[in-house]
């Protein structure tokens, strides 16, 4: 969602970790709760036009799950599918957005701190930083 002089004061922050294995990083993000006080959804949040998947390999799930030492409990089976989704994001345009600098860094960590060991590209993480810096997610 865009940031505006109307709605910067929803923003809020908090370190964050997707499992007691990865290390917190900082997230900015709208408050959902306090954007919509005394107001209908539609009104404050558009239907989304488009949604964006982001998947990931067996191969990285796995490598990643290794990593973390997490433990593969499927109900006794054995996952096989030759891809996962890792995020569904809901958005106006019909291409990927930058992904947020922060997940970029995480992303270049270790996957023993919760990383993909992607290594960090200065261009993209710049081109991120350009649009993050006007925008945030809404949790």
């Amino acid at each position: 969602m865009p940031i505006t002089k109307d709605n910067e004061q929803y923003i809020r922050t908090r370190y964050e970790a997707r499992s007691d294995k990865e290390l917190p990083v900082l997230t900015r993000y709208f408050d959902r709760k306090l954007l919509l006080e005394g107001k209908e959804e539609k009104d404050v949040f558009p239907v989304a036009k488009y949604i964006d998947l982001i998947l990931y390999s067996r191969e990285q799930i796995n490598k990643e799950n290794a990593a973390m030492d997490k433990k593969k409990d499927y109900g006794g089976k054995v996952e096989t599918a030759p891809w996962g989704i890792v995020s569904i994001k809901a958005q106006d345009v019909d291409h990927e957005l930058p992904m947020t600098p922060i997940t970029a860094m995480r992303n270049a960590l270790g996957k023993e701190h919760g990383g993909s060991g992607v290594e960090l590209v200065r261009e993209s993480y710049m081109e991120a930083a350009e649009y993050w810096k006007d925008h945030a997610n809404v949790l």
